[in-house]
């Protein structure tokens, strides 16, 4: 662990976490309730008549407390840091060069405007210009991208002067402009113009699909369109790289546009093999010590980003393992009460701060600045790639146009050239998960890297979360997948990763491995105590039980512990409620047919695609639903059926247990609270369901459905609980 003690330089200090000496406490409490309540389960078991039940009941208890282990392990020392970006000093010339990877796949679900503001946002940084080189990886390998960097790059040489001669802090233009506070001098006014001028002409072109002649203005670049012919698709095209701007004839950004060569019999490895081909291509033009990741939606907030994470990259103190710096993601355009729990408290927040009382936080995919040397081997062993002189601590002194360097870049970033070398597994990001982020961060902190969080006062980075919670259980559901990849792989983090890190630390990787077995509880507890409830007969201790109160401490001591960190961390009452009713929507839908998903492809049943999520917002209606904070269910929601029947049969047993309160004397309270509770949460469903005709309700098929197995499940429930 790293101790709560301020560090010797005065460019960032750390302290523990208030809390602390609390949790501790009640974690002790809170395992002997865990332990008596197996001992409860296991005493059933042999003295009961109905052992399936109690069995089921146990293996849900088991996951839980599992997963509640898994969480305390990061409350046992969170810490906070601060860093003083004011006090680095350094001469301009002695800045590292930081070299910008910026991933996008589609430019329909990525807009790319939106790529745009966000390439400019990073060249605009309080940074020597000069030193900072931008590579803009399109695995789509489309045109319309390629287009809209080329006017990028022409406009930015107007947009950088302006924003660091006026301090500009809103450095992406989409941002400036759209702000009522934005100057209106007559340089200001005459760049938005330009501004929207580039953009209409962008807009243009995607809306078109094609790029015109008339819209390319620069003759050395018009050659390079002839390249997408009938032949030529998203997923059979050879490699593309662009030098759109260098910083060789002016002080300016380097900004290079790079789609990989691609082939329908060669592996491609998703966003982990094109973030490898980036590191490759960047190697042989600037090989920067520095690298910062990107996904193309998360534009820069903060344009002193860079100098908080040197306050941590250049302390000689730490730096020789420290292998990277995780900005948290931020989200601009989530609604007041955050309905989808989009902002993701838990993991880029709560969690982060107890990983960072540990080794460091897990790699979260996007606003991290890696030292180059991680992807190279452990801390102590160098493991150079297959060309030697292209290790991390070459320094490129060739200009990045020659035609030589040009030619290895193109070299590199061909489809078959990772065969029978290191890339993707002792080298770059890893290989083997569709969670390409959280495998690499954990691969790196069992080399014996370590990893920082810092959250300054301005947010970093901000991005764009899906406003239809169709996208926002499929984008889980992609997650699920993933994770379950590594959980079943032999890089399981509790047997691969407890001796290279720590117990605390593998269980805390373990609380995302296992992320999808929150499913297991929520469909036992889902349904089996609302049968019960339904027919009269009794699942947990009735009130007049001593063991009774050990349920009711549990659930009340769980949700209390986990209310109080999430307004801690600064989060609200209401986003709360949201959040955990997201954790009981995502257990019955995303965990759920993610774990079918990977089932099926283990079985080679299925194949599991990368599904770009949609960051395009043109639906008007599906926005004002968001806005109103209306759950949008979406056209195709298949995915709903098994939290519309446990919404179903919740109601049903809620209702049968208010009237059998008159009738069975002491009864099944427990039963009767827990479909209360659950009631209440799935109000957005029966509204959807019964009292909405908008395009974002539950479809009739899926709530006739949903009452058919309701009818199914509680009918063959009787004779499952005889």
């Amino acid at each position: 662990m790293e101790p709560q003690r301020k560090h010797s330089t005065a460019l960032h200090t750390c302290h523990p976490c208030r809390r602390t000496i609390p949790y501790r406490i009640y974690a002790v409490f809170h395992t002997c309730g865990i332990i008596a309540l197996m001992y409860h389960h296991v005493h059933s078991i042999v003295n009961a008549n109905n052992t399936l039940i109690t069995c089921l009941l146990l293996l849900s208890d088991i996951v839980l407390a599992f997963m509640w282990a898994t969480t305390t392990s990061l409350r046992l020392n969170p810490i906070h840091r601060t860093e003083y970006p004011e006090k680095y000093a350094a001469k301009p010339e002695d800045f590292p060069k930081l070299d910008v990877f910026i991933c996008t796949a589609d430019p329909y679900k990525e807009p790319p405007m939106m790529v745009v503001n966000t390439a400019l946002s990073v060249m605009a940084y309080e940074y020597p210009s000069h030193k900072i080189s931008v590579y803009v990886s399109d695995d789509g390998g489309s045109s319309l991208t390629l287009f809209a960097l080329m006017e990028a790059a022409k406009f930015s040489k107007h947009w950088l002067p302006f924003c660091k001669n006026n301090n500009v802090q809103d450095r992406s233009p989409e941002v400036y402009f759209s702000s009522k506070s934005h100057s209106s001098s007559d340089e200001a006014e005459n760049l938005k113009m330009m501004y929207e001028d580039m953009k209409s002409r962008v807009e243009h072109v995607v809306e078109s699909g094609k790029v015109e002649t008339a819209f390319i203005a620069c003759d050395q670049f018009s050659c390079v369109f002839d390249l997408w012919t009938d032949k030529f698709t998203r997923h059979d095209h050879p490699t593309i790289i662009m030098v759109l701007q260098h910083n060789e004839t002016e002080m300016m950004p380097n900004l290079i546009y790079v789609s990989r060569e691609k082939s329908k019999v060669s592996p491609h490895h998703f966003k982990a093999g094109a973030l490898n081909t980036l590191l490759r291509v960047s190697a042989v033009m600037t090989n920067s010590p520095i690298i910062l990741t990107l996904d193309c939606d998360m534009y820069s907030n903060n344009p002193t980003t860079p100098l908080h994470a040197l306050c941590y990259l250049s302390d000689p103190k730490i730096n020789f393992d420290l292998g990277f710096v995780q900005f948290p993601q931020k989200f601009k355009g989530v609604n007041k009460n955050d309905i989808y729990a989009s902002e993701l408290k838990r993991p880029f927040d709560i969690n982060t701060v107890g990983f960072d009382g540990l080794m460091g936080p897990v790699h979260m995919g996007t606003g991290c600045f890696f030292n180059r040397r991680a992807f190279y081997g452990p801390p102590t062993t160098l493991i150079l790639p297959e060309i030697e002189t292209f290790g991390p601590n070459r320094i490129a002194d060739k200009p990045i146009k020659a035609q030589d360097i040009l030619a290895l870049a193109h070299d590199v970033a061909g489809c078959n050239y990772e065969c029978n070398t290191n890339w993707g597994s002792k080298i770059g990001f890893r290989y083997g998960s569709l969670v390409e982020d959280y495998f690499t961060g954990f691969m790196l902190h069992c080399e014996g890297w370590r990893s920082i969080f810092c959250s300054p006062t301005k947010a970093a980075f901000y991005g764009d979360s899906p406003k239809c919670l169709t996208d926002v259980i499929g984008q889980q559901i992609r997650w699920s997948v993933g994770l379950l990849e590594v959980a079943f792989s032999r890089y399981n983090p509790l047997t691969y990763g407890i001796k290279p890190l720590s117990l605390l630390m593998s269980l805390g990787y373990c609380h995302y491995a296992f992320w999808p077995f929150w499913c297991i509880p929520l469909v036992v507890y889902g349904i089996l105590p609302q049968v019960a409830l339904i027919h009269g007969v009794s699942v947990f201790p009735k009130a007049s039980d001593p063991w009774f109160w050990l349920y009711i401490i549990l659930f009340l001591g769980g949700y209390a512990q986990d209310l109080s960190d999430f307004l801690l961390e600064g989060g609200t009452y209401r986003k709360w409620w949201n959040d955990q009713r997201m954790w009981m929507v995502r257990g019955l839908s995303s965990f759920f047919f993610g774990f079918t998903e990977f089932t099926l492809k283990t079985l080679n049943l299925s194949t599991q695609g990368f599904n770009v999520t949609s960051k395009s917002n043109d639906d008007n209606e599906q926005m004002k639903r968001y806005e109103q904070e209306i759950f949008d269910f979406g056209p195709s929601s298949s995915m709903f059926l098994p939290i519309t029947t446990v919404a179903i049969m919740n109601l049903l047993a809620f209702m049968r247990g208010l009237y059998g309160i008159f009738t069975w004397g002491e009864g099944p309270v427990l039963e009767l609270m827990l479909a209360s509770f659950a009631v209440v949460n799935c109000l957005p469903i029966y509204e959807a369901m019964v009292l909405r005709i908008d395009d974002g309700k539950l479809p009739k098929r899926i709530c006739f459905l949903a009452g058919l197995l309701s009818f199914v499940l509680t009918g063959s429930g009787y004779f499952f609980l005889k």
